[in-house]
């Protein structure tokens, strides 16, 4: 326990921005972007408790925000450009088909269905929902969305994304004095918000159709 509490300690030093942090952050986030490893939200929200500790919080914040909305939107062009050419080329096939896989089959096809209903603003509601986000653009490379739309949804989507788990990590980052315990409180809200979605869909009845 003692051992935890000390590896917990360590984390703001580790996400703290600084010249460091910045950069670190912008590729942890960018990569999570192309393989969805990384908790690139549990890390967003990590790195906002430590800027609100920051005096002032104002500055830290804003970089934290720019830094982690701006990855995010570029791992996602990218992960979408690799699909892209992976639909015309055998070189990049391996890239679609690996997406195809992360997708299952029915969220594939409730966000084909969304996609059509209300086009690329669909983007911003995948990001939130935890699996969400490589079913839908999966769905616009199939019904070969061009780039400069995937842009319109994708940003803002992106945007909105950063802004939900810094509003985390500030809250975890206010409930506590010390920044450790801050990114604690921040991760584990995180992990929290994520993990409703999926116990909700398991819990709910399932409809039998008459």
């Amino acid at each position: 326990m003692e051992a935890l509490l000390g590896a917990v300690r360590e984390i703001p030093a580790q996400v703290a921005p600084g010249a460091v942090g910045y950069p670190s952050l912008f590729l942890l986030v960018a990569f999570g972007a192309l393989v969805p490893v990384v908790p690139t939200g549990a890390l967003v929200s990590a790195a906002s408790a430590v800027a609100f500790h920051r005096s002032p919080p104002a500055l830290p914040l804003l970089l934290v925000f720019a830094v982690a909305a701006l990855a995010a939107f570029l791992g996602d062009l990218l992960l979408y450009w690799l699909g892209q050419r992976g639909g015309r080329s055998r070189s990049g096939s391996r890239w679609l088909e690996r997406m195809r896989e992360r997708a299952e089959p029915d969220r594939l096809e409730a966000a084909r269905r969304k996609l059509d209903e209300h086009g690329v603003t669909v983007l911003v509601v995948s990001r939130l929902v935890p699996a969400g986000r490589i079913p839908v653009m999966v769905a616009c490379l199939l019904s070969r969305v061009p780039v400069r739309r995937f842009v319109r949804g994708a940003a803002p989507a992106c945007l909105v994304w950063t802004a939900t788990y810094q509003m985390i990590g500030i809250l975890g980052g206010s409930l506590f004095p010390e920044p450790w315990q801050g990114v604690a409180a921040a991760v584990g809200l995180t992990l929290l918000v994520g993990a409703v979605p999926s116990a909700w869909r398991r819990l709910r009845p399932v409809q039998v159709p008459r």
